[in-house]
């Protein structure tokens, strides 16, 4: 299975650097020198040459990308890590999107509210995107006070969420 590290917005200059949306909350591990990327949908890796910060995103070469043209090649691309790859965590409070996604989540009573479709990371936190059991999309803001219980044993997270926050008041 591998895990979204990173997506391929658009070329930046004309040396083949790349400005890549970040979807890890490792950042400084996943595009440091020498890490290996592969990129969904192809058998072709891409190892980093260089990354720096750039107004949210980051601005990245990679090695074997030279020029516009090459990097024009690999816009919108998913670039990904194995999840054998990735580190354990050692924090019980802290997960991989890729172990989150799929999981039911219901509410402190036991009523089903959907499945988690995703996680989306936004400069205020993170977000469970859930696919409601009517079909609608809910964003429930990944904080404890609203998300009290993570079981990945049990398959399930359990919600506490304010009124209105489901649209179901």
């Amino acid at each position: 299975m591998d895990l979204v590290v990173g997506r391929v917005v658009k070329p930046h200059g004309i040396r083949g650097e790349l400005v890549i949306d970040v979807r890890t909350d490792s950042p400084e591990d996943r595009f440091t020198p020498g890490v290996v990327l592969s990129v969904r949908g192809s058998a072709r890796t891409l190892t980093v040459a260089a990354a720096r910060p750039h107004t949210g995103r980051l601005l990245v070469f990679f090695d074997g990308v030279s020029g516009r043209d090459a990097a024009e090649e690999l816009r919108g691309r998913l670039l990904t890590v194995e999840v054998g790859q990735l580190p354990p965590i050692e924090d019980p409070d802290e997960f991989y999107d890729h172990q989150l996604e799929g999981l039911a989540v219901v509410l402190q009573d036991g009523t089903p509210v959907g499945t988690v479709r995703e996680i989306a990371h936004g400069p205020g936190g993170e977000l469970l995107v859930v696919k409601a059991e009517d079909g609608r999309e809910v964003l429930i803001p990944f904080v404890e006070q609203i998300v009290p219980t993570v079981a990945l044993e049990a398959g399930r997270v359990v919600i506490d969420p304010p009124d209105g926050l489901l649209g179901m008041d």
